[in-house]
Protein backbone atom coordinates (compact mmCIF):
# COMPACT_ATOMS: atom_id res chain seq x y z
CA UNK A 1 0.00 0.00 0.00
CA UNK A 2 1.52 3.60 -1.18
CA UNK A 3 -0.08 6.87 -0.60
CA UNK A 4 -0.99 9.05 -3.28
CA UNK A 5 0.14 13.05 -3.55
CA UNK A 6 0.04 15.88 -5.67
CA UNK A 7 2.97 18.12 -6.20
CA UNK A 8 1.92 20.22 -2.63
CA UNK A 9 2.62 16.55 -1.13
CA UNK A 10 -1.02 16.82 -0.25
CA UNK A 11 -2.82 13.40 -0.02
CA UNK A 12 -5.09 12.55 -3.06
CA UNK A 13 -5.19 8.75 -2.51
CA UNK A 14 -3.55 5.23 -2.26
CA UNK A 15 -2.31 2.41 -4.52
CA UNK A 16 -2.54 -0.82 -3.60
CA UNK A 17 -0.83 -3.45 -5.40
CA UNK A 18 -1.67 -6.97 -4.75
CA UNK A 19 1.08 -9.80 -5.61
CA UNK A 20 0.44 -13.82 -5.61
CA UNK A 21 3.35 -15.35 -3.34
CA UNK A 22 1.38 -18.82 -2.98
CA UNK A 23 4.31 -20.51 -5.15
CA UNK A 24 6.92 -18.90 -3.26
CA UNK A 25 5.24 -19.93 0.03
CA UNK A 26 4.37 -22.71 -0.87
CA UNK A 27 8.63 -23.27 -1.84
CA UNK A 28 9.15 -21.72 1.57
CA UNK A 29 7.34 -24.57 2.92
CA UNK A 30 8.61 -27.45 1.09
CA UNK A 31 12.68 -25.90 1.54
CA UNK A 32 11.43 -26.24 5.37
CA UNK A 33 9.84 -29.91 5.25
CA UNK A 34 13.28 -30.88 3.44
CA UNK A 35 14.93 -29.71 5.69
CA UNK A 36 13.49 -31.12 8.72
CA UNK A 37 13.68 -34.64 6.72
CA UNK A 38 17.38 -34.00 6.19
CA UNK A 39 17.43 -33.87 9.48
CA UNK A 40 15.57 -36.70 10.67
CA UNK A 41 17.96 -38.39 7.78
CA UNK A 42 21.30 -37.44 9.26
CA UNK A 43 19.76 -38.69 12.50
CA UNK A 44 19.00 -42.17 11.19
CA UNK A 45 22.47 -42.13 9.28
CA UNK A 46 24.19 -41.69 12.51
CA UNK A 47 21.61 -43.72 14.24
CA UNK A 48 22.85 -46.62 11.83
CA UNK A 49 26.32 -45.90 12.00
CA UNK A 50 25.91 -46.60 15.50
CA UNK A 51 24.27 -49.51 15.03
CA UNK A 52 26.77 -50.73 12.30
CA UNK A 53 29.43 -50.26 14.44
CA UNK A 54 27.97 -52.19 17.48
CA UNK A 55 27.08 -54.93 14.82
CA UNK A 56 30.87 -55.04 13.93
CA UNK A 57 31.72 -55.25 17.62
CA UNK A 58 29.74 -58.39 17.77
CA UNK A 59 30.98 -59.56 14.79
CA UNK A 60 34.22 -59.39 16.00
CA UNK A 61 33.05 -60.58 19.63
CA UNK A 62 31.66 -63.75 17.67
CA UNK A 63 34.60 -64.39 15.34
CA UNK A 64 36.56 -64.48 18.59
CA UNK A 65 34.30 -66.77 19.63
CA UNK A 66 33.95 -68.92 17.04
CA UNK A 67 38.15 -69.05 17.15
CA UNK A 68 37.90 -70.16 20.51
CA UNK A 69 34.85 -72.82 20.03
CA UNK A 70 36.63 -74.44 17.01
CA UNK A 71 39.76 -74.19 19.35
CA UNK A 72 37.48 -76.54 21.85
CA UNK A 73 36.35 -78.34 19.38
CA UNK A 74 39.77 -79.65 17.85
CA UNK A 75 40.46 -80.62 21.53
CA UNK A 76 37.50 -82.17 22.22
CA UNK A 77 38.14 -83.84 18.98
CA UNK A 78 41.45 -85.02 20.28
CA UNK A 79 40.02 -86.13 23.52
CA UNK A 80 37.65 -88.58 21.43
CA UNK A 81 40.72 -90.24 19.75
CA UNK A 82 42.17 -91.03 23.21
CA UNK A 83 38.12 -92.24 24.32
CA UNK A 84 38.34 -94.41 21.02
CA UNK A 85 42.01 -95.43 21.17
CA UNK A 86 41.29 -96.74 25.11
CA UNK A 87 37.24 -98.28 24.16
CA UNK A 88 39.22 -100.29 21.45
CA UNK A 89 41.99 -101.46 24.00
CA UNK A 90 38.94 -102.28 26.07
CA UNK A 91 36.83 -103.55 23.69
CA UNK A 92 39.89 -106.23 22.94
CA UNK A 93 40.15 -106.68 27.12
CA UNK A 94 36.28 -107.45 26.88
CA UNK A 95 36.77 -109.58 24.42
CA UNK A 96 39.39 -111.84 26.04
CA UNK A 97 37.54 -111.56 28.99
CA UNK A 98 34.56 -112.78 27.23
CA UNK A 99 36.35 -115.92 25.58
CA UNK A 100 37.79 -116.59 29.05
CA UNK A 101 34.15 -117.03 30.20
CA UNK A 102 33.04 -118.54 27.53
CA UNK A 103 35.94 -121.14 28.25
CA UNK A 104 34.78 -121.24 31.99
CA UNK A 105 31.00 -122.00 30.73
CA UNK A 106 32.51 -124.75 29.26
CA UNK A 107 34.44 -126.28 31.97
CA UNK A 108 31.52 -125.49 34.32
CA UNK A 109 29.00 -126.94 31.81
CA UNK A 110 31.74 -130.16 31.98
CA UNK A 111 31.83 -129.90 35.75
CA UNK A 112 28.13 -129.96 35.88
CA UNK A 113 27.71 -133.26 33.53
CA UNK A 114 30.18 -134.71 35.35
CA UNK A 115 28.79 -133.72 38.77
CA UNK A 116 24.80 -134.90 37.87
CA UNK A 117 26.95 -138.18 36.66
CA UNK A 118 28.44 -138.27 40.46
CA UNK A 119 24.81 -137.37 41.74
CA UNK A 120 23.11 -139.93 39.63
CA UNK A 121 25.42 -142.61 41.08
CA UNK A 122 24.98 -142.10 44.89
CA UNK A 123 22.80 -143.67 46.32
CA UNK A 124 21.72 -141.37 49.19
CA UNK A 125 19.54 -137.85 48.86
CA UNK A 126 21.57 -135.23 48.56
CA UNK A 127 20.42 -131.88 49.20
CA UNK A 128 22.78 -128.58 48.98
CA UNK A 129 21.38 -125.31 50.72
CA UNK A 130 23.45 -121.95 50.58
CA UNK A 131 24.13 -119.57 53.40
CA UNK A 132 20.47 -118.77 53.34
CA UNK A 133 19.58 -122.47 53.61
CA UNK A 134 18.05 -122.07 50.48
CA UNK A 135 17.86 -125.29 48.29
CA UNK A 136 20.57 -125.32 45.50
CA UNK A 137 20.59 -129.26 44.40
CA UNK A 138 18.15 -131.67 44.79
CA UNK A 139 19.45 -134.65 43.78
CA UNK A 140 16.75 -137.78 41.92
CA UNK A 141 16.81 -139.57 45.18
CA UNK A 142 15.59 -137.17 47.18
CA UNK A 143 13.18 -136.34 44.43
CA UNK A 144 12.29 -140.08 44.29
CA UNK A 145 12.32 -139.77 48.30
CA UNK A 146 9.75 -136.89 48.64
CA UNK A 147 7.93 -136.57 46.07
CA UNK A 148 9.22 -132.87 44.64
CA UNK A 149 11.33 -132.36 41.65
CA UNK A 150 14.49 -130.30 41.53
CA UNK A 151 12.74 -127.36 39.59
CA UNK A 152 9.66 -127.44 42.49
CA UNK A 153 12.46 -126.56 45.36
CA UNK A 154 15.47 -124.76 43.99
CA UNK A 155 15.31 -121.19 45.52
CA UNK A 156 12.92 -121.99 48.24
CA UNK A 157 13.99 -122.06 52.18
CA UNK A 158 14.64 -125.93 53.37
CA UNK A 159 12.56 -125.42 56.59
CA UNK A 160 9.60 -124.01 54.36
CA UNK A 161 9.07 -127.43 52.40
CA UNK A 162 6.20 -129.42 52.19
CA UNK A 163 7.66 -132.93 52.75
CA UNK A 164 7.42 -135.48 54.97
CA UNK A 165 10.91 -134.92 57.01
CA UNK A 166 10.35 -133.06 59.77
CA UNK A 167 12.65 -130.41 59.00
CA UNK A 168 12.43 -129.00 62.69
CA UNK A 169 14.40 -131.59 64.07
CA UNK A 170 16.96 -130.49 61.96
CA UNK A 171 17.40 -126.66 62.53
CA UNK A 172 19.45 -126.83 65.47
CA UNK A 173 22.19 -128.87 64.26
CA UNK A 174 21.74 -127.09 60.89
CA UNK A 175 22.21 -123.74 63.27
CA UNK A 176 25.59 -125.21 64.86
CA UNK A 177 26.93 -125.96 61.76
CA UNK A 178 26.49 -122.54 60.84
CA UNK A 179 28.72 -121.01 63.47
CA UNK A 180 31.23 -123.64 63.24
CA UNK A 181 32.24 -124.30 59.98
CA UNK A 182 34.68 -127.48 60.73
CA UNK A 183 31.93 -129.44 61.96
CA UNK A 184 29.80 -132.64 61.22
CA UNK A 185 25.93 -134.01 62.43
CA UNK A 186 24.89 -137.40 62.46
CA UNK A 187 21.47 -138.25 63.39
CA UNK A 188 18.49 -140.71 62.34
CA UNK A 189 15.04 -139.35 61.85
CA UNK A 190 11.68 -141.06 61.54
CA UNK A 191 9.78 -139.87 58.44
CA UNK A 192 7.41 -140.71 55.90
CA UNK A 193 8.27 -140.57 52.51
CA UNK A 194 6.29 -139.60 49.43
CA UNK A 195 4.19 -142.65 49.52
CA UNK A 196 3.25 -142.25 52.75
CA UNK A 197 4.94 -145.29 54.19
CA UNK A 198 6.84 -144.35 57.74
CA UNK A 199 10.69 -144.82 57.32
CA UNK A 200 13.71 -143.99 59.44
CA UNK A 201 16.30 -142.43 57.95
CA UNK A 202 20.13 -141.42 58.72
CA UNK A 203 20.57 -137.79 58.21
CA UNK A 204 24.26 -136.05 57.94
CA UNK A 205 25.26 -132.83 57.56
CA UNK A 206 28.28 -131.44 56.77
CA UNK A 207 28.87 -127.50 56.43
CA UNK A 208 30.81 -126.41 53.16
CA UNK A 209 32.46 -123.10 52.91
CA UNK A 210 33.81 -120.00 54.72
CA UNK A 211 32.77 -116.86 55.59
CA UNK A 212 34.08 -115.05 52.63
CA UNK A 213 33.20 -117.90 50.45
CA UNK A 214 29.57 -118.14 51.75
CA UNK A 215 28.79 -121.19 54.39
CA UNK A 216 26.54 -123.44 52.83
CA UNK A 217 25.49 -127.16 54.23
CA UNK A 218 25.27 -130.74 52.44
CA UNK A 219 22.28 -132.43 53.74
CA UNK A 220 22.83 -136.28 53.24
CA UNK A 221 19.75 -139.38 53.78
CA UNK A 222 19.62 -142.54 53.10
CA UNK A 223 17.21 -145.35 54.32
CA UNK A 224 18.63 -147.66 57.01
CA UNK A 225 16.75 -150.18 55.91
CA UNK A 226 18.60 -150.17 52.21
CA UNK A 227 22.13 -149.59 53.61
CA UNK A 228 24.35 -152.58 53.10
CA UNK A 229 26.37 -152.50 56.14
CA UNK A 230 25.98 -149.64 59.14
CA UNK A 231 27.27 -146.35 59.28
CA UNK A 232 29.48 -145.09 61.63
CA UNK A 233 28.85 -142.42 64.41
Amino acid sequence: MTPIVDASDGPVGSKVIFTDVTRQHELQEELQRSRQELETAYEELQSTNEELETTNEELQSTVEELETTNEELQSTNEELETMNEELQSTNEELETVNEELRQRGTDLSRSNIFLGGILRSVPLAVIVLDGQLQVELWNDVAADLWGLRADEVNGKHFFGLDIGLPVEQLKQPIAALMRHGDQRVDTQIEAMNRRGRQIRLHVQCVSVGSGDQGKGVIVLMQELGTRAAPTRH
